[in-house]
């Protein structure tokens, strides 16, 4: 069972809408009325017996946050889902996995390096990989009008998703 989401983004206006944050337009999409208070360096609310986090600090302190969270609320890895933006996923779709490799996001190396291990659940939003041009641009530029149709189409399938538990590889994709 799932205790703890944790949705990975940049704090800053300036990153609101870039595909770094998919995380955090996630945690707005499924909990749109979310009351939430400041602490473990986190927005952070509770939804039933859901903890709710949205790291405040960069992408890549948010295990400080993580760690400080799960410490608190004595939540086990295998009880923690961290939603993240993935390059090697096309835009549309997205993939649960318990575990698994870094894949080079630096969230979840300090999510990893923090919690001491990689056994955490993941929801890998697909924000596909440039064809030119430097990927740390890519990821902190925003997205295009048709491509916020694609992400909010695979969000809308994530919450009918939401309430079961993830399956280990399980795909959700906007074509079928």
């Amino acid at each position: 069972m799932i205790r703890m989401a944790v949705f990975l983004g940049n704090t800053g206006r300036g990153y609101a809408s870039t595909r770094h944050n998919a995380g955090f337009m996630l945690a707005d999409h499924l909990f749109p009325s979310a009351s939430y208070s400041v602490k473990f360096h986190s927005a952070y609310a509770k939804e039933g017996g859901l903890v709710i986090l949205k790291p405040l600090t960069q992408m890549n302190l948010s295990g400080t946050a993580v760690s400080e969270a799960a410490t608190f609320f004595k939540i086990p890895s295998e009880e923690i889902l961290v939603v993240h933006d993935d390059l090697e996923i096309p835009l549309g779709k997205a993939v649960w996995r318990l575990g698994g490799g870094l894949q080079g996001h630096n969230g979840l190396r300090s999510i990893k390096e923090r919690i001491g291990t990689a056994a955490f659940w993941r929801l890998r939003i697909g924000i596909g990989r440039p064809v030119h041009g430097d990927v740390a641009n890519y990821v902190l530029s925003p997205f295009s009008e048709e491509e916020k149709a694609v992400l909010e189409a695979l969000f809308h399938l994530v919450k009918e998703e939401w309430t079961t538990r993830p399956i280990d590889g399980k795909e959700i994709r906007t074509s079928r």
